[in-house]
C-alpha cells in the first residue's frame, strides 16, 4: 500500500477482542509493507555490520604491508557506504509508509463507525474519547506499527552478525553470542512495570483534563456561587498526582535506558580484555580483534530498537484499548439481512408509540433523556444492556426488541437501507464547514428541491445573511462559506439549515428532536406548518413541547415511565389529560389540583394557534 492510494477502499473487519490483537490485525494487513521495510533494513544493518570486517581487511592489510588489498579493502567500504545510505533511505521511507497507512486504515475505521453509529456514539463513549482515539491514539498505534518492522530487522541483523562472529573468529564470536540475548532481555522483567507506571500517568493526566474541561464549562457557575477556589484546589491536587505519576514513569524508562548503555559497556570492556590478551598471545591477529569490536560496537545501535519497541507497545496497548472500545460498538443486535427499504407505521415496541405512516406524529416525554434514547432508538440505534440475544440469554436478561418499519426490524435492514428508511436529526446537529450548496448536496430520494426545502424549515433570513456575506460569488447565499459547525450563524439559523438538509434527502419516515426549540414563536409555527406541507404523505415524528407545533399534529403521543400512557390530539389531551397538560403548560401538581378537572373543558372552542399558545 502507497501513500498516494489511500485511502483504503475497504479498511477491513478489525479483531476488537482486545488492544493486543488488534494491534496483531494491524501487522498482519500490512505484512507485505512489514516484510518490505524489513528487507530494506536488514540491508542497512548488515551494511552496517559489514564496516567492521572491512575496516579490520584494512587494518590487517597494513599490518602485512599489502597495497592489492587495501585497495580491495578501500572498495568494499565504499560499496557498504552506498548500501548503507539506499538502506537507510529506503527503511525511512517504508517505515514512515507504515506508520501512515496504519494510522489512515485506524482513522478510516473510526470515521466508518462514527457514520455507522451517528449520534448513539457520543452517548455511549465522550466526544473527548473518540477525539483522543482519532489524533494522539492513533498517532502512537501507528508508531508500534511502523517501529515492529524496524525491530523485527534489527533482531534478524543480530542473529546474523552473531552467527557470522562465531564463524569469523569462535574464540571471541561466542562470547558475543551468548552475551547479546542476555543484553536484548535483561530489561524484559522491568517492562511491565514501566507499563504499569505509564498507564498510571495517563489515567491521571486524562482525569486532569477532564477536571479542567468541566471547571472551563461551568466557569461561569463556580464563579456565582464562589467555588473558584475549591475547584482550583483540587485541579491542584490532580496536576500534582500527574506530576508525581511522570516523575516515577521517566524513572523507570531511565533505568531501563541506563541497562542499556551499562550492559553493552561491560561486554565491550570484557570483549577488549580477554581480546588483547589473545592478541599478545598471538591466538588472533589485530585485525581480527578490530574486526570483532568494531561488530560488537555496531551491534549496540540495533539493540536499542529492542527498547524502542518495548515503548512503542508500552504506549500503544492502551491506546489500541481504547480504539477497541470505539471500535467494538455496534449498530444493531442481530446480523443485517434485508437491503430493500420497507413502508409503512413506525412502531416502538418497548414504549407502544405508534407513528402512522404518511401523517405527522408529535410526541411529549417530561424527561429530555427518555427523548433522546427513544429517538436514537428510533432511528435503529438501539442501546440494550446485552447486545447479542444469545448473550442476553446466558445474562438472564431479554434482548431489547427492535423498533419496526412496515413491520420489519431496523436492526435486520443493511446500514444503507436503515439510512434511507429512518433520518434522525438531532437536539443540538452539526453543521459541517463548506458551502450552503455542499451542505444540501446530501444522498436523497430527489422528491424534495433545496429551494423547498429551505423554505419549508423557513430559511429566508438566513440566505439573506449569506448573500450579504457573499461578494466575491456575486451574492449567490448557495455558494457562500459555512465555517466550521456553524459558528458564523445563529442558533436558529444553524437549527433551520440543518432541519432544511434532512428535508432534502425525504427518508420514509423522519425523526426531529426538538426541532424549534432555538427560534421565536412566530418563526416556529411557520416552520411547524412548512415542514407539515412538504411531507404530507410521508412519516414524520417530532418530539416536542411547545403547543404550535402540537396543534398541528396529527395525532400526539404522550409517554412517562418508559411507555405510552395517552394518544390524540394536541386538544384533547390538553382538556383530559392532567400529565400532559403539566407537560406542555408546566403547570405544577399543585396547580393542576387547585384548577380541577373542568379548567379546560372549552379547549375546544378555541380556534387559534396563537390563542392555544396563549392559554397554555
Amino acid at each position: 500500500m502507497h501513500i498516494r492510494d489511500l485511502p483504503y477502499s475497504d479498511p477491513g473487519d478489525p479483531d476488537v477482542r482486545s488492544g493486543p490483537r488488534f494491534l496483531l490485525w494491524l501487522g498482519r494487513n500490512q505484512i507485505r509493507g512489514q516484510l518490505t521495510s524489513m528487507a530494506w533494513g536488514l540491508l542497512h544493518q548488515c551494511s552496517i555490520a559489514g564496516l567492521p570486517l572491512a575496516v579490520g581487511f584494512a587494518v590487517q592489510s597494513v599490518v602485512d604491508r599489502s597495497g592489492g588489498r587495501l585497495a580491495l579493502a578501500g572498495g568494499m567500504i565504499a560499496v557498504l557506504g552506498v548500501l548503507i545510505a539506499v538502506g537507510d533511505t529506503m527503511l525511512h521511507r517504508t517505515a514512515v509508509t507504515n506508520w501512515i497507512t496504519a494510522a489512515a486504515r485506524v482513522q478510516q475505521l473510526l470515521a466508518r463507525k462514527t457514520a455507522e453509529l451517528g449520534s448513539a456514539l457520543t452517548r455511549r463513549v465522550a466526544a473527548g474519547e473518540v477525539v483522543a482515539v482519532s489524533t494522539a491514539d492513533v498517532e502512537k498505534i501507528g508508531w508500534f506499527v511502523e517501529a515492529l518492522s524496524r525491530f523485527a530487522a534489527a533482531a534478524a541483523a543480530l542473529v546474523i552478525i552473531c552467527a557470522g562472529l562465531v564463524l569469523y573468529l569462535p574464540s571471541l564470536g561466542v562470547l558475543v553470542a551468548l552475551a547479546m540475548p542476555l543484553l536484548a532481555l535483561a530489561v524484559l522483567p522491568l517492562l511491565p512495570r514501566a507499563t504499569r507506571r505509564a498507564d498510571v500517568q495517563r489515567e491521571k493526566a486524562g482525569k486532569a483534563t477532564e477536571l479542567a474541561s468541566d471547571t472551563v464549562a461551568g466557569l461561569r457557575v463556580l464563579r456565582g456561587i464562589g467555588g473558584e477556589e475549591l475547584f482550583l484546589g483540587r485541579y491542584r491536587r490532580a496536576s500534582q498526582e500527574v506530576r508525581t505519576a511522570a516523575v516515577h514513569s521517566a524513572r523507570m524508562w531511565s533505568l531501563i535506558s541506563a541497562i542499556q548503555v551499562l550492559l553493552p559497556g561491560v561486554l565491550l570492556i570484557s570483549l577488549v580484555t580477554y581480546g588483547a590478551a589473545l592478541a599478545q598471545d598471538g591466538k588472533i591477529g589485530v585485525g581480527q580483534l578490530v574486526t570483532v569490536y568494531s561488530a560488537a560496537t555496531l551491534m549496540l545501535f540495533p539493540l536499542r530498537h529492542f527498547e524502542e519497541i518495548a515503548m512503542a507497545y508500552s504506549f500503544s496497548r492502551p491506546s489500541a484499548q481504547r480504539a477497541v472500545r470505539v471500535l467494538s460498538l455496534n449498530r444493531v443486535a442481530r446480523p443485517s439481512t434485508i437491503d430493500t427499504v420497507p413502508t409503512g407505521d413506525l412502531y416502538d415496541p418497548v414504549t407502544g408509540l405508534m407513528a402512522p405512516e404518511g401523517l405527522f406524529t408529535a410526541v411529549v416525554c417530561g424527561d429530555p433523556d427518555e427523548a433522546g434514547r427513544l429517538a436514537d432508538r428510533l432511528g435503529g440505534h438501539a442501546q440494550p444492556a446485552v447486545a447479542k440475544e444469545d448473550e442476553a440469554e446466558e445474562a438472564g436478561a431479554p434482548a431489547v426488541p427492535s423498533v419496526l418499519l412496515g413491520g420489519v426490524p431496523l436492526d435486520e435492514l443493511e446500514l444503507d437501507a436503515a439510512r434511507t428508511a429512518v433520518l434522525v436529526q438531532d437536539k443540538d446537529p452539526v453543521l459541517l464547514s463548506g458551502t450552503l450548496r455542499e451542505l444540501l448536496d446530501v444522498p436523497s430520494s430527489g422528491r424534495v428541491a433545496a429551494a423547498d426545502a429551505l423554505a419549508a424549515a423557513q430559511c429566508g433570513d438566513v440566505l439573506d445573511a449569506l448573500a450579504q456575506a457573499s461578494a466575491d460569488t456575486g451574492g449567490d447565499p448557495m455558494s457562500t462559506r459555512i465555517t466550521e459547525r456553524g459558528r458564523s450563524l445563529s442558533g436558529g439559523q444553524r437549527q433551520r439549515l440543518a432541519l432544511a438538509r434532512s428535508l432534502v434527502t425525504d427518508p420514509e419516515a423522519l425523526v426531529l428532536d426538538e426541532p424549534t426549540s432555538a427560534v421565536d414563536s412566530h418563526t416556529e409555527a411557520r416552520v411547524a406548518e412548512g415542514v407539515k406541507a412538504l411531507r404530507k404523505d410521508r412519516t414524520t415524528v417530532a418530539f416536542a413541547s411547545s403547543p404550535l407545533l402540537l396543534d398541528l399534529a396529527d395525532r400526539v403521543a404522550l409517554i412517562h415511565g418508559g411507555a405510552v400512557v395517552a394518544v390524540g390530539t394536541h386538544r384533547e389531551l390538553l382538556r383530559d389529560e392532567p400529565l400532559y397538560r403539566a407537560v406542555v403548560t408546566r403547570e405544577t401538581d399543585d396547580e393542576i389540583a387547585a384548577a380541577g378537572p373542568g379548567t379546560h373543558e372549552d379547549i375546544d372552542t378555541i380556534g387559534t394557534i396563537e390563542e392555544i399558545e396563549e392559554r397554555a
